[in-house]
């Protein structure tokens, strides 16, 4: 075990590791809570406070300063070590199947900017924005990753949601259009089969504006099956992420006819990392990702200059 951490299992110690909490949702340069607060919140004497902070210091897991009657500060951090500290465990991310070099390249970049920032990390896949939103609000996850679309919507419709950062276009998907059954058609036609995945709001608002006015029948898929529901014939359309397509396939496809959902789609190309409010030690984590760098990463993993790793 680590000497530094063993230091953690004595009084001070115990006090410390509160206090490390609090200290993960406090930003560079932020006023600590008084003395008197922390005794009321722990239940422990002053000097049991004083020993807990001066303890975090002495491990250089912050560096604080004293401003008189004005207080005491956080001047710097060492955020994966109070995590540690924090006893905090695994930071736990859930992103769609990565059923794409695209999805591959974010799920690399993310593993490798935070194994390199020295904090547990893991993702879980899950099928649809609506189930990982649904798993951030019941708290079995730390962060979503949805379209920049599905996170705006989101917090429009749950004031316990937070959009902390947006990866960039093109993080998420390149772009959507509409596939065809028959190889001929470019464009959604009255008395058409248009499949629509309920569990996708991407997909699902996509296809509602843009079969918004046309007399069509709208047919509940599981996106996992509309290239083989394509391929018998049980739907004659089905709007997707045409980059992720199989190169050259026989199927037709076609550009959206409404401007409002081609500016729609431009917002769905763009990867989104939602979390729960308060949620202020993630939110600080999610703020110091070097975004850039994921990027980087994505883009090398789609060039297939980077193998994988997730």
């Amino acid at each position: 075990m680590d000497t530094q951490i063993e230091r953690i299992y004595t009084k001070n110690g115990r006090v410390a590791q509160q206090i490390a909490v609090q200290l993960l949702r406090l930003k560079k340069g932020g006023k600590l809570p008084r003395i008197d607060d922390f005794v009321r919140a722990f239940n422990v004497a002053r000097g049991t406070i004083q020993g807990g902070l001066r303890l975090l210091e002495e491990m250089s897991a912050v560096r604080l300063e004293s401003r008189g009657h004005l207080g005491t500060f956080l001047v710097d951090k060492d955020q994966s070590l109070l995590w540690k500290i924090a006893d905090r465990g695994a930071l736990v991310a859930a992103m769609p199947l990565p059923y794409s070099r695209r999805y591959e390249g974010l799920a690399t970049g993310l593993v490798q900017i935070f194994e390199e920032m020295k904090l547990p990390f893991t993702i879980a896949y899950m099928r649809g924005a609506d189930s990982r939103i649904e798993a951030l609000r019941s708290r079995r996850i730390d962060f979503a990753i949805v379209s920049r679309w599905a996170a705006e919507k989101a917090c429009r419709q749950y004031d316990d949601l937070f959009l902390q950062q947006s990866l960039g276009k093109k993080t998420y998907v390149e772009h959507h259009g509409v596939l065809f059954a028959d190889w001929n058609k470019k464009k959604i036609e009255p008395g058409m089969r248009v499949g629509i995945d309920p569990s996708s709001p991407d997909q699902r608002d996509l296809t509602y504006a843009e079969c918004e006015g046309l007399d069509v029948k709208l047919v509940e898929i599981n996106y996992m099956q509309l290239f083989e529901q394509l391929e018998s014939g049980q739907i004659d359309a089905a709007i997707w992420n045409l980059d992720e397509t199989a190169g050259g396939s026989h199927w037709g496809k076609g550009r959206f006819q409404k401007e409002y959902v081609q500016n729609m789609s431009l917002s769905l190309s763009e990867a989104a990392l939602l979390i729960r409010r308060p949620g202020e030690e993630v939110a600080q984590v999610l703020d110091a990702l070097p975004v850039q760098k994921i990027n980087q990463i994505q883009k090398e993993v789609l060039q297939g200059h980077r193998i994988p790793h997730y």
